[in-house]
């Protein structure tokens, strides 16, 4: 596995640069980047901006296999409203396009939130539809896109959202699964042994269950929560999983935040050892 660190576990000012030297001096073998609606990289990127961040990486010795954005989560690919449902394929599309000029394996998708005017039944019937429109384009731009399993009151159960992988039927659509965010309602273990081969890329985060209720405070650092490291590496030893594992520490810390990545390199070793 490669020991990767999100973009968004830096205090936010730093350049691409400044994060890769952290990441660096940290102890990690890669970096995800991510597109965002103000920076570097934003959807007036190109793909041939990308080069630069390449030769950065390649400086460093830092991977870039996966590539992530948050603006899914106000311009979602699925929507009741058909203006924000194009303009967040728009954003798949461009994640895409980027993520290929980066070299990256694959994109993180938050595909779309049930809401009081979106119902569940809409919205895994255009879910099936959007991807499997989208999954030759991202067979054509050679980058998978990882369906993230998030707090949006959709795909809440394992089993389905392995269903909805397999009727989406695109190789190039699958599962970027989020250790910690299944904590809350499940177990991490179960998820990654039911959704199997279907897992592109993950996210490391810890969560400590606090009876049936939570929020993004009880998200904590790696080892300090009740996430079960030693069944969840078994679990990925056990369906063959070996591909980037990147740790998605939000927010990073107030002061010091050095030691919030040292700490997180340090916790990932010894769970990559498990």
């Amino acid at each position: 596995m490669v020991k990767s660190v999100s973009f968004w576990s830096f205090p936010a000012g730093l350049s691409v640069a400044e994060r890769m030297d952290m990441a660096v001096a940290a102890g990690f073998e890669g970096i995800e980047l991510t597109l965002e609606a103000e920076g570097e990289i934003t959807p007036a990127s190109t793909a041939a901006d990308m080069a630069k961040y390449q030769d950065m990486a390649a400086a460093e010795g830092l991977q870039l296999g996966t590539f992530a954005t948050g603006l899914a989560w106000e311009t979602p690919a699925l929507s009741h409203d058909p203006a924000v449902a194009e303009k967040g394929i728009d954003i798949v599309r461009k994640c895409l396009e980027l993520a290929a000029a980066l070299g990256a394996e694959t994109i993180l998708c938050v595909p779309g939130s049930v809401t009081d005017e979106y119902s569940y039944d809409r919205a895994y019937e255009d879910l099936i539809r959007t991807f499997r429109m989208l999954g030759p384009e991202a067979a054509d731009a050679g980058v998978c896109i990882g369906l993230e399993n998030v707090w949006n009151k959709f795909l809440l159960s394992p089993l389905e959202f392995a269903a909805a992988v397999d009727e989406i039927g695109e190789e190039y659509v699958g599962c970027y699964f989020d250790v910690g965010n299944v904590i809350i309602s499940g177990f991490s273990d179960q998820w990654i042994r039911i959704l199997g081969d279907r897992i592109k890329a993950v996210h490391f985060k810890d969560f400590r269950r606090v009876g049936w209720a939570g929020t993004i405070d009880n998200f904590v650092d790696l080892l300090e929560g009740n996430v079960p490291w030693d069944r969840v590496m078994a679990a990925f030893r056990e369906v063959g999983y070996d591909g980037p594992v990147t740790a998605e520490m939000m927010p990073p810390y107030a002061y010091f935040p050095e030691r919030l990545l040292e700490a997180t390199s340090r916790s990932m070793d010894a769970i990559l050892q498990l």
